[in-house]
């Protein structure tokens, strides 16, 4: 197997043309006008696909003021479930748009239904997640009815948070609405801007601002500073061992650890030093089930260790090998992957196995696990510290694969022999292929495929599985976009 670079962190602080460099970016438009493309159109779809975490704009706000319509809006296309009742929106939902050749991604949040606690724990837990990970909010209200007890209470949330503040008047249909939306000074987010999702009125103004208050790129948030602690996460169901595993890491009791499941509800950060190198562990309350079907404290400690999940740049995911591994630790996997952190599975409690029970694991690890092989594994027992000296190396390994990247060159040669020996099945008589590639970015691993006609999702699964044969990529999950172009004849 073919080693590849393995850069520092701050190796890819910019993804995109930049961050191939310049002998690598030359060789990218060599292969592009090779294949006919011009150089400077596949350029922007390199950026596009490269671009890393786009900016984030979370549009939050009460039942039923619009917010799904809005967000179909700021689409341009219908995606969000709109009814005229509350509630129709339970989980956040991402989406990507464009405005004015800036692209961002919008999360549409809601389900803020009454739960034991009140409607006022359910709005701070979904409004509190969806600002900590977004860049800028469009809150909307609205302006036929004028703020309300519940706006109020997610204002202050949004002042706490200290993220910028686009406050849209929503359903002011005509200009003697107007006056109506003036109301909402009063909330203290500046100027309301008066806005009818269902008819587009308004929109345009309102997106101008939204750009204004987003950032051109998100702000990098691993980590505490550039070369400062990696942010690794525990996550897991509940009382899988996360809390113990933390304690025995660090030496001592730093965390309450009890049999009784659902002991940590907040994230907790620590700071240890392991071989030389201090790490910053952030020990998460389980997550149960889906976060929608949660109630009160569950529900809101779900929401946190998202959060910290989307903050760290390594999930060490803990299976209680006792039990089967069920649905929600396939999900919880799942979340990390899709997230784009580096990836350790913990495999805690073996110190309890029996052989039997070790030959069933081991059937389940192969059929309920099989799309995480890349994962580093690790049988540990954090009770009595049964091989917890393999847990940081497997955490610096998936950390090296999540940083890799592979020459432009050394990909095109991988390409073109993979295509000449494995081309993709002909499908209504035309056989799309593989023009030319490039690695456009990082943490995880980026690439960018041009091709001239569509690709399977079995052959992409079936190239990223060669890709990791090839060059390695343990511990990352692999990010692979194509880009279907014309081809054009070359200039003269």
């Amino acid at each position: 197997m073919n080693q590849q670079n393995q850069p520092g962190p701050a190796a890819d602080a910019q993804d995109g043309p930049a961050a191939l460099g310049d002998a690598d970016y030359a060789e990218f438009v060599e292969f592009a006008e090779q294949a006919g493309f011009d150089a400077e159109e596949v350029e922007s779809d390199l950026a596009a696909a490269a671009s890393g975490p786009l900016p984030v704009l979370a549009v939050v706000g009460r039942p039923n003021v619009g917010k799904s319509t809005l967000v179909n809006r700021i689409l341009g296309r219908r995606e969000a479930v709109v009814e005229d009742r509350p509630g129709v929106t339970r989980d956040r939902v991402t989406y990507e748009a464009e405005w004015a050749g800036r692209r961002f991604k919008v999360v549409d949040t809601g389900g803020w239904e009454q739960d034991v606690l009140g409607i006022q724990a359910s709005v701070a837990a979904q409004a509190e997640f969806a600002v900590e990970a977004a860049d800028a909010v469009v809150l909307v209200v609205d302006a036929t009815v004028g703020p309300t007890d519940t706006d109020e209470a997610v204002v202050k949330l949004l002042r706490r948070a200290g993220k910028p503040v686009v406050l849209c008047a929503n359903k002011v249909d005509g200009p003697s609405m107007e006056a109506e939306a003036a109301y909402l000074w009063s909330l203290g987010l500046g100027e309301p801007h008066p806005v009818s999702a269902l008819h587009g009125r308004g929109t345009g103004d309102m997106l101008d601002a939204v750009l204004e208050a987003l950032p051109e790129a998100p702000a990098q948030t691993f980590g505490d500073a550039p070369g400062g602690p990696r942010r690794i996460a525990l996550i897991g169901r509940p009382n899988v061992g996360k809390s113990s595993l933390l304690n025995k890491v660090a030496g001592e009791d730093r965390v309450v650890v009890d049999a009784v499941a659902g002991t940590t509800r907040d994230p907790v950060d620590e700071l240890i030093e392991l071989g030389g190198v201090t790490w910053r562990f952030v020990d998460t309350a389980g997550i149960r089930r889906r976060v929608h079907l949660q109630d009160g404290a569950d529900y809101y400690a779900s929401l946190r260790t998202a959060a910290a999940l989307e903050k760290a740049e390594a999930a060490v995911v803990l299976i209680d090998v006792t039990e089967p591994i069920s649905v929600q630790d396939t999900r919880i996997i799942t979340m990390a992957v899709d997230a784009g952190r580096a990836l350790v599975i913990a495999y805690n409690k073996w110190d309890t196995l029996d052989e039997e029970r070790r030959f069933y694991l081991e059937r389940e690890i192969e059929q309920e696990l099989v799309q995480v092989r890349w994962a580093p594994r690790v049988n540990i027992s954090a009770r009595t510290g049964r091989h917890m000296e393999k847990l940081v190396p497997a955490i610096e390994t998936a950390l090296a694969g999540w940083e890799s990247r592979v020459s432009t060159g050394r990909l095109n040669g991988f390409l073109g022999e993979l295509v000449a020996s494995h081309p993709h099945p002909v499908r209504g008589g035309k056989q799309p292929r593989i023009l030319f590639g490039t690695q456009a970015g990082t943490r995880p691993p980026r690439f960018v495929l041009f091709a001239s006609g569509f690709l399977e999702a079995g052959y992409r699964r079936f190239i990223e599985r060669r890709l990791r044969e090839e060059f390695g990529f343990e511990g990352t999950p692999i990010h692979l976009s194509v880009r279907v172009r014309e081809k054009r004849g070359r200039k003269k």
